[in-house]
């Protein structure tokens, strides 16, 4: 769903850097029958061979991505049991458990690429790989979540809808049936602060632009760094994995942002934003990078509650998985008789 950390290396940055190695006649010939393939916009599949360099990076992404749905889970979870009328409940149990598919999902098609879902979960509990930034902040009130629907997975769809073209098969194939659920997503949140702007009671109202006031810039972050800042988003571009930049995702969020915020009745806070006649395109203030990064690196307001609730979860659900296992075993024991 969130995808400002795919550019974001796991670990030491210094240490992520591969040697480069000389390659023999027969590797030279599978690069460039790799090459040609991404040149022609085609799909690498997980039979086909691949740079090792391609896979690493396919690995971090999907797995980043897929540790985001599973901790995005938790700042809205908070509030199922606090929704303000059944219609809502329902709504966000199942906005929330969409989330959850998303993860396994993308669990599933990073597993296509040779690692196992334990050796990713392990990266995500010891906090050597990252998740998105944004769901390291509270939801401090039900505006919230509507924000998260409108703001947060709107951002998400225009990161994602991309990836449906990603030049790997499984991720893509994956992405299709996500980008659809999150639509769905993002409309919710959008029609729930519809109801609290135009029906709602003024406190409501100003619950909602209190909401808008402290998402809307960690909005803007989750498109990651500047492209001068992106070391890694050329390559994957290159590579077919990344279709945008994130510049160019950042200003589509904006551009399509302001006329929904218009139909809301909120201001959208940023003194700087205005419509630039000469570029076609909103111009908007500068993003607080200190505190995006502060904030990947572990150091906001919720990374360690988010962590150590995921962690606890892990470790409670053990028997369920156990339980799993010993059925799978019962049941291929059973077969193995019954074919003998």
């Amino acid at each position: 769903m969130y995808t400002q950390s795919f550019s974001v290396p796991d670990g030491d940055p210094a240490a992520a850097k591969s040697r480069v190695q000389p390659i023999s006649a027969s590797e030279a010939a599978l690069q460039a029958s790799f090459d040609q393939r991404i040149d022609a916009d085609g799909r690498i599949e997980p039979q086909d061979w691949m740079p090792e360099a391609y896979r690493k990076t396919l690995v971090r992404q999907i797995s980043q991505h897929a540790h985001s749905e599973i901790v995005g889970m938790l700042p809205e979870g908070n509030w199922i049991s606090r929704a303000p009328s059944l219609k809502r409940k329902a709504i966000l149990i199942a906005k929330v458990q969409d989330e959850g598919g998303h993860g396994l999902y993308l669990y599933s098609a990073a597993e296509t690429l040779g690692v196992s879902r334990d050796q990713m979960l392990d990266a995500l509990h010891t906090g050597k790989a990252k998740y998105s930034s944004i769901f390291n902040y509270p939801t401090l009130t039900w505006a919230d979540v509507g924000v998260i629907g409108w703001l947060v997975d709107g951002a998400a769809i225009m990161n994602q809808i991309p990836l449906c073209r990603c030049s790997y098969g499984p991720y893509a194939r994956a992405m299709v049936r996500v980008c659809k659920e999150e639509s769905f997503h993002q409309r919710q949140g959008y029609e729930a602060l519809l109801v609290m702007m135009q029906q709602g009671t003024v406190d409501q109202q100003a619950m909602v632009q209190d909401a808008v006031n402290r998402w809307w810039w960690k909005c803007l972050a989750m498109f990651g760094p500047p492209d001068a800042d992106s070391p890694n988003s050329a390559q994957g571009m290159r590579w077919g994995i990344k279709r945008i930049s994130n510049d160019d995702l950042r200003q589509k969020f904006v551009d399509a942002t302001v006329p929904q915020a218009k139909v809301l009745g909120v201001t959208l806070p940023d003194p700087d934003l205005k419509w630039n006649e000469s570029r076609g395109h909103y111009d908007y203030g500068a993003i607080d990078w200190d505190e995006f990064w502060a904030t990947v690196n572990g150091n906001g307001p919720c990374n360690k509650e988010r962590l150590s609730t995921r962690v606890k979860a892990w470790n409670e659900g053990a028997w369920v998985r156990e339980a799993a296992l010993a059925h799978q075993h019962k049941q291929q024991q059973r077969q193995h008789k019954e074919a003998a």
